[in-house]
């Protein structure tokens, strides 16, 4: 149950290193026989998923950064320089910009599931509050990647979001020339955006590490929500899990392939591709589509600090969810009120997320309000009420009667 080492080196130099540095049988131990349960779905594969992303987007980062001029006259110049003149240029810059939204569209899938499944409870408090690190950090890095082609949504997207900071009592305009590095967004705030997107991917990598870790103190939550109690509830990482998520891997590949060959801009703003220019501003600023519904939030509230506030208060309201939800009861699956208000709760966000996407106007405006106040309202409101008078189902005595229960409840269409 503990995944403790078997690990037995065979090979003369395998022996010499794992007696003065036992990485190997940390690697054993970790990722071969680790236990997991055995019940785990493919909404788990995303873990795995986002670890190749981040490996993924660091190299091509990396490659990007030898050829990329961070200066304000160079740096549109640059970036087509990267597309027309190196060699495959095009295909990292198309890799490595549409790789930003396929490791988001994975983060918000592994987000949700975690909420669903409630693996933000004890004794996982610090695993997600590790996650959600990881979280913010990605979010600042890809806002800070998304500035570098100086393009003018490059350009106006960060006058936008770093002028928000000016809004904070007393603190506020000395905090927002420290960002620009001046008193506009210009040369000096490309250096800094370019320096941090560089940096943060292995401070993110970093965060990973201690992710992975706490998740290897209690183990992995479950569709069912309940603690492995026997061997008969687990089964080893390797080859179960290593097979299944292998296969994850190379259907999201084939996905996020189509992306970057077919459609490579479907996601990105034809705005872009115009050099920026701080005299002509934008009819429509959007932002990219994953932090649309935090936009939509920010707009919806008439006073600049009031926006402010509540775009960051819905991100930072993440973080206190296992002290919202109290109920002992963790996987949705057994507690039907919570899975309906679950769902409504998902849908609000991508609603957030279309309005966003629209002009500030008409009716807009007001679905905007209605969509943030309920999204507060979710994690304010519904979910410590329903942890303190939501009846729940019976949960299985075990993870492998959850199993059993499962594949009996499925035998009759099975059969036909």
């Amino acid at each position: 149950m503990s995944g403790h080492s078997t690990y037995v080196p065979k090979h003369p130099a395998a022996k010499w290193l794992e007696s003065r540095l036992p990485i190997l049988g940390l690697m054993h131990s970790s990722f071969i026989v680790f236990p997991n349960p055995r019940n785990l779905n493919y909404w788990w594969t995303f873990g795995g998923i986002l670890s190749f992303m981040l490996v993924s987007q660091i190299i091509t980062g990396v490659v990007l950064a030898m050829h990329y001029t961070p200066n304000s006259a160079l740096a549109f110049d640059s970036v087509e320089h990267i597309m027309r003149d190196v060699n495959y240029g095009w295909l990292l810059r198309y890799w490595h910009a549409n790789g930003a939204s396929m490791y988001f569209f994975a983060i918000y899938i592994h987000i949700f599931r975690g909420m669903y499944y409630g693996s933000y409870k004890a004794p996982r408090e610090v695993l997600w509050l590790l996650g959600f690190i990881i979280y913010l950090l990605s979010m600042a890095t890809a806002f800070m990647g998304y500035v570098l082609p100086w393009g003018q949504m490059s350009f106006w997207g960060a006058t936008v979001i770093t002028s928000l900071f000016s809004a904070i009592p007393v603190v506020g305009d000395a905090i927002t020339t420290w960002l620009w590095g001046g008193y506009s967004v210009d040369n000096a705030t490309l250096n800094r955006f370019f320096s941090l997107h560089y940096l943060l991917p292995f401070m993110i990598a970093g965060v990973v590490v201690l992710h992975i870790w706490a998740l290897h103190v209690p183990g992995s939550n479950n569709p069912a929500g309940i603690e492995k109690k026997t061997d008969k509830d687990t089964l080893s990482f390797h080859p179960y899990f290593t097979a299944k998520d292998g296969f994850a891997i190379a259907c999201f590949l084939v996905f996020y392939a189509w992306f970057a060959f077919y459609i490579p801009n479907y996601l990105g703003h034809a705005d872009n591709y115009i050099e920026a220019n701080p005299l002509k501003t934008p009819p429509h600023i959007v932002p990219e589509w994953y932090y649309l519904p935090f936009y939509a939030i920010l707009r919806s509230i008439p006073s600049k600090l009031g926006g402010f506030l509540a775009m960051f208060g819905a991100v930072l309201i993440l973080a206190a969810l296992p002290w919202l939800d109290t109920s002992k009861v963790k996987s949705g699956s057994y507690r039907p009120l919570f899975r309906f208000f679950f769902w409504v709760f998902v849908i609000d966000a991508v609603l957030l997320g279309y309005i966003g996407s629209k002009p500030p106007e008409g009716v807009y405006v007001m679905a905007g309000r209605i969509l943030t106040a309920y999204y507060f309202i979710h994690f304010l409101v519904i979910l410590p009420l329903l942890s303190r008078f939501e009846k729940t189902k019976p949960l299985p005595a075990s993870i492998a009667d959850a199993v059993l229960e499962k594949t009996k409840g499925s035998s009759p269409a099975l059969a036909g």
